[in-house]
């Protein structure tokens, strides 16, 4: 019998909810510009016993936290949709009898737009997956490839029709800033997107992270990344079109219809509590010693040792200072559109932000002040944002 939690006041700046991450770190191939925890295995994966290993984890953490309500689930990877539709069922199952659940608890679930994987999206729909995440990242055959991803565009697109047949709400990711893109030709790729059906784009610029295959390509001469201008041109088309059509930026990269966020990424951005449990997963915990961070194993099959022999995966689990809970909430919320609560920056790292500075990012547009208690970003301020939280952080 699943325990339904009355609906809880809704999550919001001032209530960020609990969320569960659960990271299924498999993956058919690696692509090239990922540095994500994902892992290829060339014999079949133990599926339950995996499954089994990520209930004692969250029996773990259930011990810790037992009155808190979840308000997002969230199975990201790797390729969860490598997943039996049934092992998903079994984890969520775990979930709703070791908390109390929100009945309007928002299911994330990745999946590849590949025809395997959409072969399940009813199974994951049975199970109790209420959203889907897709990593489309092009809508060019030729990008697709040269990005090292495993389906084409006819797929893609089949994929999404049936996603939005079953899953009440559905997502994708474009890379853009790729070798050779033009803002005319991102334009009609991006609109060519919106077009189809969505309520929820998580658009990223294509970065060239370290020890990833790309890295390597990249310091060799084999491609080039659009210049400076080009990227600059790039991010405000992608900002102005999504809100012509109705997809404003609510986070430096996501753009949703009002009322269609991602509601677990939210508890991250707004600095909530989060259990985090699989190969390689992190949380954000806050208990009676303070708030502390956990970071898991990230081999998997260390991490399911690991886990067979104790309680848990983590490496980690460090009870943060109040300046690394300041510097977090400035991180994570600055990326956000609605911004932060300064009383809330005060009372998480014990000190005040710099007025000086905050006013001089205010005369250089960077940021904006709606209320006497609350600091956003502006357009400029999201593509500097690094530069911004280091200036607030500062003393």
């Amino acid at each position: 019998m699943l325990t339904i939690a009355k609906t809880i006041t809704k999550p919001g700046p001032d209530h960020p909810g609990f969320g569960i991450y659960v990271h299924w770190p498999f993956c058919a191939a690696k692509c090239p510009y990922c540095d994500f925890n994902s892992h290829v295995r060339h014999k079949p994966v133990d599926q339950m016993r995996f499954a089994r290993a990520l209930e004692k984890e969250l029996t773990h953490y259930a011990a810790r936290l037992p009155k808190l309500v979840v308000t997002s689930i969230f199975f990201g990877g790797g390729t969860p949709s490598l997943m039996d539709p049934s092992i998903a069922g079994y984890v969520l199952d775990v979930i709703h009898r070791l908390w109390n659940v929100d009945k309007g608890a928002e299911i994330t679930l990745e999946a590849n737009p590949n025809s395997v994987d959409a072969q399940n999206f009813q199974g994951y729909s049975d199970a109790g997956i209420n959203r889907v995440s897709m990593g489309v990242q092009s809508l060019h055959d030729d990008e697709l490839r040269f990005l090292g991803r495993l389906h084409d565009v006819a797929q893609a697109k089949q994929a999404i029709k049936l996603a939005r047949d079953i899953f009440p709400r559905m997502s994708f990711d474009l890379i853009y800033a790729r070798p050779n893109q033009t803002p005319d030709g991102w334009a009609n790729e991006l609109n060519e997107a919106i077009d189809l059906a969505v309520d929820h784009l998580s658009l990223y610029q294509l970065t060239i992270e370290q020890d990833t295959m790309f890295h390597k390509l990249y310091e060799r001469g084999k491609f080039q990344l659009p210049d400076e201008e080009t990227s600059v041109a790039l991010y405000e088309m992608t900002h102005e079109t999504c809100e012509k059509r109705g997809l404003p930026a609510y986070e430096i990269s996501n753009h949703a219809r009002p009322g269609e966020e991602s509601r677990h990424n939210l508890t991250y951005w707004r600095y909530g509590d989060y259990v985090g449990v699989g190969a390689g997963a992190h949380g954000r915990l806050t208990l009676a010693n303070g708030r502390i961070g956990t970071t898991n194993e990230y081999n998997p099959e260390r991490w399911l040792e690991r886990v067979e022999a104790g309680e848990n995966g983590a490496i980690s689990q460090e009870v943060l200072s109040l300046e690394e809970q300041g510097d977090e909430f400035l991180v994570m919320g600055l990326r956000v559109k609605e911004g932060i609560s300064l009383a809330r920056y005060s009372a998480l790292s014990n000190r005040d932000i710099n007025q000086k500075r905050l006013n001089m990012l205010i005369e250089h547009g960077l940021i904006e002040q709606p209320s006497k208690d609350r600091i956003r970003a502006t357009r400029e301020g999201f593509f500097l944002l690094n530069s911004v939280v280091a200036e607030l952080a500062s003393d």
